[in-house]
């Protein structure tokens, strides 16, 4: 399935409140049905928007079903399932992440997202995720204006056992970048993450603050930082969908986080954000644990969504 399987368990098991609101109400709607006509599509659409999967990405998914059912003339509702998973599926094939690496020695990345989506923690799972690889990570704490952030950052370094920098309480957050990449390049360091400031998509001031850290970190490394994610907070549906959307207008996003997916019914935002934005998804978290990000591959997704394997 590609991926290991306690990581797969912990990931169905987050997923379990989405297939109710997803696939088991899709279930009943075939109940009593011989064949997927107008009105069977007019339910799905709902059951699609209602899951977060978004109203233009849900019509998408509505037109190329619409289009099969016209040309094979009679759709039994039972193959429904069948034939939705392979729309959705055919939608994630655009978007092949391209992971982070250690190859080209040191890589920087930089890590934003609005306060609350789990940023700083995600930070602290990945520093360990790629240190169990062997490779050397450091952590940097450019997010020195949220009371308690650099005390919860140390924490992560503390618990997954690497090297962080940091400055005094409410230094520039350029600086802090500008130091740890210095130190990081000196160290012979693979990966150094850069924790930066809770942003509100809406303010200019701090979409400024993020720039002046890529110009700092580009005076010694022209081609940093190597990529930047956006975490988001995966509960809140369609609002982490516009967060993404207004992130990526005011920067370059490399690539996708969705957190806290683990006991809520909006997992079908997955859907849509990456039919939405041409950025591909990365991690998915589940948990509060450092083993509870994991890889997002689509079809182990979309198989445990779908109920296609059993564990």
């Amino acid at each position: 399935m590609g991926l290991f399987s306690k990581s797969t368990k912990k990931l169905q098991s987050g997923l379990s409140a989405t297939k109710k609101a997803l696939t088991e109400r899709l279930k009943k709607v075939v109940l009593g049905k011989s064949r997927v006509d107008a009105d069977f599509l007019e339910e799905l659409e709902e059951i699609l928007i209602t899951s977060d999967v978004g109203v233009a990405t849900t019509e998408k998914i509505i037109n190329r079903l619409e289009k099969r059912v016209a040309k094979d003339k009679f759709i039994k509702a039972e193959e429904l399932d069948q034939l939705l998973y392979e729309e959705i599926l055919n939608l994630f094939t655009k978007n092949n992440p391209k992971q982070v690496t250690a190859q080209d020695g040191l890589q920087v990345i930089l890590v934003v997202g609005v306060n609350g989506a789990g940023k700083t923690t995600t930070v602290g799972k990945l520093a360990h995720q790629y240190s169990q690889q062997g490779k050397k990570v450091m952590l940097a704490a450019a997010d020195t204006f949220r009371a308690g952030a650099v005390d919860q950052l140390r924490l992560w370094s503390e618990m997954v056992e690497v090297p962080f920098v940091s400055l005094q309480e409410g230094s520039d957050p350029a600086s802090v970048a500008f130091t740890a990449v210095e130190r990081a390049k000196k160290e012979q360091v693979d990966l150094l993450f850069i924790d930066t400031a809770g942003r509100l998509h809406n303010n200019t001031n701090l979409m400024h603050e993020l720039s002046k850290i890529e110009r700092v970190v580009k005076k010694i490394i022209p081609e940093a930082p190597h990529q930047t994610l956006l975490v988001l907070d995966g509960g809140t549906g369609q609002n982490a969908y516009m967060q993404a959307k207004l992130f990526t207008e005011a920067t370059a996003i490399s690539g996708l986080i969705l957190t806290k997916l683990d006991g809520t019914a909006k997992g079908g935002v997955v859907i849509g954000i990456s039919d939405e934005l041409d950025v591909p998804i990365h991690y998915i978290g589940v948990g509060e644990g450092k083993d509870d990000l994991i890889k997002f591959e689509t079809k182990t997704f979309l198989d445990l969504l779908f109920q296609k394997t059993s564990l």
